[in-house]
């Protein structure tokens, strides 16, 4: 939450500045702090948040009583997921979500103080050079620079492992277990890895041909198999896959 009297940046510097902080201290709540931040969200708890703050710090705490609130607001329950799904899934999905927030802060500020096209643009960029929460807590760059570096001599040969889309023909209408493929454009080349690839949606890691995938049909995100447990064969037998966050969600709205 928002402590009283905190001054609100008012230029593209000043509102990265303050990105910069929050950002800090929610990646500070994921790595350093992680068994602290781990024990306070408590399952038995109300719905609870995680901030991160201009200074660098974080905490864990209800969601403002206000309505509207005075700045966009994390997202809401991530208590309630926790011991739904391995640590390290849960870490990154809570990485995820506090990505989204810092953009809506910073935005938020953007619009409330009348940033034009040349500061929005300039805000962005310097918000871009920096690596996201997500990527920093799973290890995600690293890899996408190691996959990057690798991908001119690979295309060709990747691009013919695919599965091929036939092959779920076979399956309940509804369950879809292969990665969409990369479209070409009119020249005839494929998309950029980073634009193109997919990525599952609990560990972050690109599409590997050799691996079984499955795609959440309420949130349509794709997921390994072996993130969600998940095997070919369970999978024949889903009429409509839920992801363990989409699980979660619906369970708490018939509380």
């Amino acid at each position: 939450m928002e402590s009283i009297g905190v001054p609100k940046p008012r230029t593209a510097e000043e509102v990265f500045n303050d990105f910069k902080g929050r950002r800090a201290g929610l990646i500070k709540a994921l790595t350093t702090d992680v068994q602290k931040f781990y024990q306070l969200c408590d399952p038995e708890k109300e719905n609870l948040c995680l901030y991160g703050l201009p200074s660098e710090g974080w905490e864990v705490n209800l969601p403002v009583e206000e309505v509207p609130p005075e700045l966009p607001e994390p997202a809401l329950g991530i208590n309630f997921a926790r011991d739904g799904m391995q640590e390290k899934d849960w870490l990154s999905l809570v990485a995820v979500h506090s990505d989204s927030w810092l953009l809506s802060v910073a935005f938020y500020f953007g619009a409330r103080f009348g940033f034009g096209k040349s500061e929005r643009k300039r805000l962005f960029q310097m918000i871009n050079d920096l690596p996201t929460v997500f990527e920093v807590v799973t290890g995600a760059k690293n890899l996408k620079d190691q996959v990057g570096a690798q991908s001119n001599g690979s295309k060709s040969k990747s691009s013919g492992k695919m599965q091929p889309r036939a092959s779920t023909e076979s399956l309940p209408k509804g369950v879809k277990m292969t990665p969409p493929p990369k479209y070409e454009d009119e020249s005839g080349e494929e998309e950029d890895d980073e634009q193109g690839g997919t990525l599952c949606g609990a560990c972050g890691d690109n599409y590997a041909a050799d691996e079984f995938w499955i795609c959440c049909d309420i949130c349509e995100r794709w997921f390994h198999g072996k993130c969600v447990k998940i095997t070919p064969a369970k999978a024949e037998h889903i009429k409509q896959y839920k992801c363990p966050t989409c699980t979660t969600k619906r369970a708490r709205l018939q509380v």
